[in-house]
């Protein structure tokens, strides 16, 4: 028995490698609204966003008090929020935000991020989140030099990065959306409990112009995300000066 030693020991230490789980890189994508049936239903958004023909859109800027999500089960559940350029009628996205995901029963996690769709979404690190913080945020444009800035009121924190695109600058947008996750494919995440998201001080320019969702200089669309019948946020109506309008969790 003596000469088999070495081959079961090496079978031994071959075995945990055989029988253990592959660890799967599991990423958060933030991409173009995903429109249904009338222009203003979505799958994955809820918010307000702003376009015109002929217009290029060079800066969005906007401030939103961080919700607090309700995590009653183990059901992974996620939500994002922020400001951003492009996608509801393109296919990239310039945008930057923050998140308020369940990752667990009672197990709520918050963090800032930014994203150059279809470039991955990067976690801000040092960038701390918490439920009742006013963040604000700003993503402009000069020329191909995209600046995504991001400012936690409350603490003062702050985070800037400029990066290069060649995007089409077509509409900006004031967004809570349900994100997509992807491992080896990708899918939509159920959308966390956020209860009421407060946005406000919301402007766009565009063609030289700043003004609020409302300017006659474009035109708006209320966003309300669905899923088949079922009704999963509704942004409310704007304020009298067009900058400020709450969105409101219904579903998951």
């Amino acid at each position: 028995m003596r000469r088999f030693t070495p081959f079961l020991v090496a079978l031994s230490a071959m075995l945990p490698m055989w029988g253990a789980a592959p660890v799967l890189a599991q990423t958060l994508s933030h991409g173009p609204d995903s429109h249904v049936g009338p222009a203003s239903s979505s799958t994955n958004w809820s918010g307000y966003a702003v376009f015109a023909t002929g217009t290029t859109f060079t800066d969005a800027k906007g401030s939103w008090d961080q919700p607090a999500v309700s995590c009653p089960n183990s059901t992974k559940k996620y939500s994002s929020f922020w400001v951003g350029i492009d996608g509801y009628n393109s296919s990239s996205v310039e945008q930057t935000g923050t998140e308020a995901d369940c990752k667990g029963t009672n197990r709520p996690s918050y963090y800032a991020w930014y994203e150059m769709y279809p470039s991955p979404s990067v976690k801000i690190t040092g960038f701390a989140v918490h439920p009742g913080d006013t963040i604000s945020a700003e993503v402009s444009v000069s020329g191909t030099q995209f600046t995504l800035t991001l400012d936690n009121v409350t603490t003062g924190a702050h985070f800037s990065t400029t990066k290069t695109s060649s995007a089409v600058r077509t509409s900006a947008e004031w967004v809570a959306e349900a994100p997509t996750i992807c491992t080896f494919s990708c899918k939509l995440a159920k959308l966390a409990n956020f209860g009421t998201v407060n946005f406000s001080g919301s402007y766009a320019t565009g063609n030289g112009v700043t003004g609020s969702i409302s300017d006659p200089s474009w035109t708006y669309d209320a966003i309300t995300m669905v899923s088949g019948l079922t009704t999963k946020a509704q942004p409310s109506a704007l304020s009298p000066d067009g900058t400020a309008f709450s969105i409101t969790w219904k579903h998951s």
